[in-house]
């Protein structure tokens, strides 16, 4: 506590002028406390108690204590991992496009290359409790449902051929491939040091439909 007895303000200073320091919140308060009800049915100081109060509720005035600056940083501690990860379940995180080669239909024998183009590093500010948290989101893991029952997994968003990392072979049909990405995350509060967020969520990105056809042979006369 910090308190002036002599003025009643803080460090002789105005009215709620309470000192800083480094990482610590003072406020000026005005402390009351008023008497409950023991269990025994009587008051800590023996105040006369209706017959038949309940334990627990409040009787008399309220009785003042102190005017002082109070150190009310346990009060609002800083978010922690857990209350910061409740946040990053409610982000608005990209849902990432399926893009697939060849564009259209595709054949069989052909395998179908997946990737995806969209941003896989988003970074956002929120406010907690009068914090401000900078949390960086990072796409760690990618599942490519490719609309027959299988799913591809893999760290890294696919590429376009030639460089493609994700590939599929089907038979004739009509397929709707998507995507289900995983985000991990990091998290600094108030600028300060950076910390993983304790947990990871997902994003389903939307259907992407296509054939896959069975190319027939055709026999031509190279003289016609």
């Amino acid at each position: 506590m910090f308190n002036d007895a002599t003025t009643g303000s803080c460090q002789g200073q105005d009215f709620r002028a309470c000192p800083s320091a480094p990482g610590r919140v003072a406020d000026f308060l005005l402390i009351q406390q008023r008497r409950l009800v023991l269990p025994d049915g009587s008051t800590i100081d023996g105040f006369t108690v209706p017959p038949g109060t309940a334990p627990g509720t409040p009787v008399g005035d309220w009785q003042s204590v102190a005017r002082e600056c109070v150190d009310i940083t346990a009060l609002n501690p800083p978010p922690s991992p857990g209350e910061v990860f409740r946040y990053f379940q409610t982000l608005p995180l990209p849902q990432l496009p399926t893009q697939q080669q060849p564009p259209g239909n595709a054949l069989v024998g052909l395998p179908v290359v997946f990737y995806t183009d969209g941003p896989t590093t988003q970074t956002f500010t929120v406010d907690i409790r009068g914090f401000s948290v900078d949390i960086v989101a990072t796409a760690s893991g990618f599942a490519w449902h490719t609309g027959d029952g299988t799913t591809l997994t893999s760290t890294d968003p696919g590429a376009p051929y030639p460089d493609h990392t994700v590939s599929h072979d089907y038979r004739t049909g009509t397929y709707s491939a998507s995507l289900t990405t995983t985000w991990s995350g990091t998290f600094s509060v108030d600028g300060g040091a950076s910390a993983d967020v304790p947990g990871t969520t997902t994003t389903d990105g939307p259907p992407v439909t296509f054939a896959v056809l069975q190319a027939a042979p055709v026999l031509t006369n190279p003289y016609d």
